[in-house]
């Protein structure tokens, strides 16, 4: 799924933001979240309500009651929404059958498959949080990290394969987990082992990287494959691009930083931007360098303005050169220039897939600790990418996708790799396994990867509408009516074998990376959506504004101009964003548009 974005107004004159006055009294995010716990009809203050999130919970209401609530004299339908922190996407049987128990049992019934490889879980009540967080925690996995001012969950390629390459991506990553993670004992206290500390903070508990006051915003990472990014790693904080060696292994890690896609209507300071190349490092060095950038963000990223807070703000004031002579300060070691990279057509790691190796022994435990590496394949063990719409895995009327993977979760015992698009891999099949698999997912009406359409196939959605408090316009249930018009036309146009990602969003955050896809739609009001073009397939570089506020009903018309002529005009192997990009989006408002509001 899209993951939330949180902002707030600036507080004009304040030395620092509201935000970061409550984190600086918070008793290392303890604060009043356990007393306002014995009180699970009245929702969380606002002080809480921002500590909750390095818990990995927002609190939210369902939108669609409201005007009901307003007519009763009601307070809004609080509930709240639990993102899971899982490294690389990685999740046991058993932590799968635990979300899903959890979702059936204090949850909507349905689990959120996000953009960055987390589970989350929607519809929670108040009185049920604590139970949630303590099943989620008996699954070995946590929810602290996965939301608030803090290193996110960190992305890695998803794809089961590997060797000693990939051993030694999953050995990285599984340190970086450790070593930029919140060590407050606060999330055990309040959540599993309910023994607060007296007084506050408890003798000799610190928090080495994060201070008192944490980073003064969100931080995402993300960990590329040479030549292959399907985690979109220019859109992250930090990326850290996995280089090869001659002799197998890891070479080294280059680090990009200063990518982010999040801004805010009508604030053109605010924007979206891809990273920039800073280092090269080797392996033996790449977990230090990591945490002087995050340090770096720690100390001079702005704590008064929240809007202006990200690393890329940080990057675009100071340059690229400053803030890798402040990385240089904190290491022993000299950053090497950045080596060149180079790109192959994104992987999408969907159908079925031989594995390189055999079934893995899933998972970081919380502070990464890494379960188990796999053994060598001797088996022939196969994988299946399972394509799942927008990340929403649910039964609905004829559509029974939850029980689906349940089935062959209980059945087969997979491992899971959640992908960046939103989708699901079982892990560690038998050949013989293959028919079992196609069988329960026909008898649940659930389409087989080869089937979707590429046009659907390369879809994304942010939930918005009801539960995200920013969402100004629909999204999660607008695209899947949308797509198909599109698709129909795409096909209609002799285009449906052409790989074009539409990205929508319901509000300007771009939770689903909108500003990235060949196509984006980012929501601007009920109904209508800011239409970008011009990313290209690989993620690596902006779109563009191509038209303002479009009623959703005339996007298919408004991209068949567009479409028709890269039909005919494209060069062989060009994809429709790098049509318009060589174009230029200008021109094709030119052409295709009778105006621009």
């Amino acid at each position: 799924m899209a993951e939330n974005e949180d902002s707030e107004p600036v507080e004009d004159g304040a030395a620092v933001s509201k935000v970061e006055r409550i984190k600086a009294a918070s008793n290392h995010l303890r604060g009043h979240i356990a007393e306002e716990l014995s009180a699970p009809a009245e929702p969380f203050s606002e002080e809480s309500a921002q500590l909750l999130k390095f818990h990995g919970v927002y609190q939210q209401d369902d939108r669609d009651r409201r005007k009901e609530a307003r007519a009763r004299g009601a307070d809004k339908h609080w509930q709240m929404m639990i993102r899971t922190r899982i490294p690389g996407g990685v999740v046991t049987p058993e932590g799968y059958l635990a979300h899903d128990d959890i979702a059936q049992r204090w949850g909507n019934g349905t689990i959120r498959v996000t953009t960055r490889q987390a589970i989350q879980l929607h519809g929670v009540l108040k009185g049920d949080l604590k139970d949630t967080i303590r099943g989620i925690s008996e699954s070995l996995l946590t929810s602290l990290g996965g939301c608030g001012d803090q290193e996110r969950n960190i992305l890695c390629c998803p794809a089961p394969e590997g060797g000693k390459f990939r051993s030694e991506v999953n050995r990285f990553l599984a340190s970086l987990v450790g070593e930029l993670g919140a060590r407050t004992g606060a999330y055990h206290e309040i959540w599993i082992d309910g023994e607060l500390a007296d007084g506050g903070i408890p003798p000799g508990e610190e928090e080495p990287l994060y201070g008192e006051t944490y980073l003064p915003r969100k931080f995402k990472t993300a960990i590329a494959i040479e030549g292959d990014n399907c985690v979109d790693v220019y859109s992250n904080d930090l990326g850290l691009v996995a280089m090869r060696g001659r002799e197998g292994g890891l070479a080294g890690v280059n680090l990009v930083v200063g990518g982010g896609l999040g801004r805010t209507a009508n604030k053109p300071e605010t924007f979206p931007t891809v990273a920039v190349p800073l280092a090269f490092v080797e392996p033996g060095q790449a977990v230090a360098a990591a945490r002087a950038v995050v340090t770096v963000q720690r100390d001079f990223g702005d704590r008064q303005n929240r809007r202006h807070a990200r690393l890329k703000y940080l990057i675009h004031d100071r340059g690229v050169d400053w803030f890798r002579e402040r990385v240089q300060e904190r290491l022993d070691f000299r950053l090497q220039p950045p080596r060149p990279m180079t790109w192959t057509p994104v992987d999408d790691h969907l159908g079925w897939h031989r594995q390189q190796w055999g079934r893995p022994r899933a998972g970081f435990a919380e502070h990464g600790r890494q379960a188990g590496r796999p053994p060598s394949n001797q088996s022939g063990e196969l994988y299946y990418g399972l394509y799942v719409e927008n990340g929403r895995i649910k039964d609905e009327d004829g559509y029974r996708l939850r029980s689906a993977l349940r089935t062959l979760v209980e059945e087969l015992r997979p491992v899971l790799h959640l992908t960046p698009q939103q989708n699901v891999i079982l892990v560690g099949l038998k050949p013989a396994q293959k028919e079992r698999v196609e069988e329960v997912l026909r008898e649940h009406g659930v389409p087989l990867s080869e089937e979707v359409s590429n046009t659907v196939r390369h879809s994304l959605a942010c939930p918005a509408y009801p539960t995200c408090g920013l969402a100004v316009a629909e999204s999660e249930r607008a695209m899947p009516s949308l797509i198909r018009q599109i698709e129909a036309m795409v096909a209609d146009l002799g285009l449906a074998g052409e790989r074009i990602s539409y990205r929508m969003t319901g509000c300007p955050n771009g939770c689903a990376r909108p500003y990235l896809g060949d196509v984006g739609f980012v929501g601007t009001t009920l109904g209508k959506y800011d239409v970008f073009l011009g990313g290209d397939f690989d993620g690596t570089r902006l779109n563009e504004l191509f038209a303002r506020n479009v009623p959703l009903k005339e996007i298919p018309a408004l991209l068949r101009g567009p479409l028709a002529a890269f039909a005919e005009e494209r060069t062989p192997g060009e994809g429709f964003g790098d049509w318009c990009h060589r174009s230029g989006v200008a021109t094709l408002r030119e052409r295709f548009l009778e105006r621009v509001a």
